[in-house]
């Protein structure tokens, strides 16, 4: 079995608050998809970390961390 690819992402609300989310990328297609539909408020992610639920009339970016390899220490 192998694991799921996780990718770090930032979800801006209005204001200043910012919630930082690890998703596989089949998580992050179905938040992309429920952010673009705009039929429903509420939206439950299962993140990485644990079940959020977003209020999508609040959010007004996503921001996903590229695949590229970064050094670091």
């Amino acid at each position: 079995m192998t694991e799921a690819k996780v990718r770090r992402a930032a979800v801006g609300f209005t204001g200043t608050q910012v919630l930082g989310l690890r998703l596989t990328d089949e998580q992050l297609s179905e938040l992309r998809a429920a952010l673009q539909g705009g039929g429903q408020r509420w939206h439950e992610v299962e993140a990485v970390d644990g079940a959020v639920l977003l209020d999508l009339e609040q959010v007004v970016y996503l921001r996903v961390e590229s695949d590229e390899h970064r050094v670091g220490f």
